[in-house]
């Protein structure tokens, strides 16, 4: 059995056990195992030995923006919801501005028009999309992994990514940085107390954990594909007559396209989220 059937197998027997501790410690407790398997994929190991090009981390706030813009807008849909409403904080934590931002940067004012996402984002983002239209409170997960796992990171990989690019200003690299936030780890204590004060039936207790557990299937799954696509564009770059950067964040081949799109599209969903 696989590590994501083996988790899954588990959750219902977990659950039952879980009944006494606060959602927050039970999101740790059902996770802890994909977690694990999550944080020891080959993409994840390279980002954190800073192992990250430009043209990958144009890539990565392409599909990050992608994420938070389907995230941010069905949290602002849903602010009124007794499971989002606890947990909304947008001036504090909304990453969307952030990563314009830097993709204007990056890529210029008609960065809209260059943004080039692959189907793993896109395949994340009708998730989101389903939940918030569906079941809300399936929102609170995603977003608990999402921003706390972004907060408890990201001033060390806004560190890690301007060292491995080489950038002599913290320019392009808005999205590491909540202004709004003076101390991270007060923050993250009230957003766990305010999660954990949402009232849910046992049904919902229980569908909101398996939720967590396909944000981290998500992540996986991406990063599978990233290391297969990663090697196939290296490949088709060797052959071309112009290397990544030589010809822009795309290249025009389909194949170059879909994969450069792919590169490390997640890379710090994942290394945010392990920070619980």
């Amino acid at each position: 059995e696989t590590g994501e059937k083996t988790c899954r197998k588990t959750i219902t027997g977990q659950i039952r056990t879980l009944d006494l501790l606060d959602l927050s410690e039970q999101l740790k407790a059902v996770t802890q195992q994909i977690h694990i398997q999550a944080e020891n994929t080959q993409l994840m190991l390279s980002y954190q030995r800073g192992q990250i090009t430009l043209p990958q981390y144009k890539a990565l706030l392409c599909s990050l923006y992608m994420i938070y813009k389907a995230l941010e807008e069905e949290l602002d849909r849903n602010s009124s919801h007794p499971a989002v409403a606890p947990i909304y904080f947008p001036q504090e934590l909304a990453r969307l501005e952030a990563l314009e931002k830097d993709l204007e940067h990056f890529l210029g004012l008609d960065w809209r028009k260059k943004v080039v996402v692959p189907a793993a984002t896109l395949r994340y983002e009708q998730r989101l999309r389903k939940i918030g239209e569906e079941s809300p409170e399936l929102l609170l997960p995603h977003a608990y992994t999402r921003y706390l796992g972004d907060l408890s990171g990201g001033q060390v990989l806004g560190k890690i990514t301007q060292k491995s690019l080489g950038l002599s200003t913290p320019d392009g690299l808005s999205f590491f940085s909540f202004p709004g936030v003076s101390s991270p780890n007060r923050f993250k204590q009230l957003y766990r107390s305010r999660m954990n004060s949402v009232e849910l039936t046992e049904e919902e207790r229980a569908a909101l954990l398996e939720e967590a557990v396909t944000a981290f299937e998500f992540n996986i799954q991406v990063f599978d594909d990233l290391q297969k696509m990663l090697s196939v564009s290296t490949e088709t770059a060797d052959q071309s007559e112009g290397n990544v950067v030589k010809t822009g964040l795309f290249p025009s081949t389909p194949i170059m396209q879909f994969t450069v799109g792919l590169c490390v599209a997640l890379t710090t969903i994942g290394m945010g989220i392990y920070a619980f």
